[in-house]
């Protein structure tokens, strides 16, 4: 009895350590109705809901926001692709380069970019374009599409993105969920979020 209750104080010590250890969050809290800058852009937002707004950055104009976790949903902004740059980083320019966005590029053109980069960044063999329309981000004319991809775990996710160009420079947000559950469950807080988009 006397070393049950001696190895449970010692686990409750541990485990108490390994929290207090632990960084606070990898996680940065944006708030409810709190006017943010994103993607180290010129870009503003204002959640309707309270986000998580992820650590670590896959190209240097991006930032990436989730409500339950980067693999269940992601938001990812894009603020100010410069012609000749990719969409994020390059793991190895000659092995697998990416597909650049260029000053000819068209906004029809950008579902393509964006799947060329995900085929190459993510290591997908299946990426679907479902649908493309001509619609609005950022209070300027862009476009709207919606697509379907496996990744290497073999889970099927779904996506929707808007994207503009303004001043040679592309604009753009990604949703990102696992097609079963939480796409669906998740699209009205992505759109809302989206629906706020403003430059300064």
């Amino acid at each position: 009895m006397k070393t049950i209750k001696i190895k449970t104080a010692v686990i409750g010590v541990c485990i108490s350590v390994a929290f207090v250890a632990a960084p606070a969050s990898a996680h940065k809290l944006r708030e409810q109705g709190e006017t943010v800058d994103v993607a180290d852009s010129n870009v503003l937002v204002t959640p309707a809901r309270d986000w998580n707004r992820l650590s670590g950055k896959i190209g240097k104009r991006t930032e990436t926001w989730t409500l339950d976790g980067g693999q269940l949903n992601d938001v990812t902004f894009f603020g100010g692709i410069e012609a000749g740059d990719p969409l994020v980083k390059e793991r190895n320019k000659k092995r697998d380069p990416l597909p650049k966005f260029t000053s000819s590029t068209l906004l029809v053109e950008v579902p393509e970019l964006l799947e060329g980069t995900y085929r190459t960044y993510k290591d997908l063999a299946a990426f679907q374009l479902v649908s493309a329309e001509p619609g609005t981000f950022l209070g300027r004319d862009g476009v709207l599409f919606a697509y379907e991809y496996t990744d290497l775990d073999g889970l099927t996710r779904k996506g929707e993105a808007r994207a503009t160009i303004v001043d040679g420079k592309l604009y753009m947000v990604t949703f990102d969920a696992p097609r079963l559950h939480y796409f669906d469950r998740t699209l009205p807080d992505f759109r809302a979020l989206a629906d706020t988009a403003r430059l300064k």
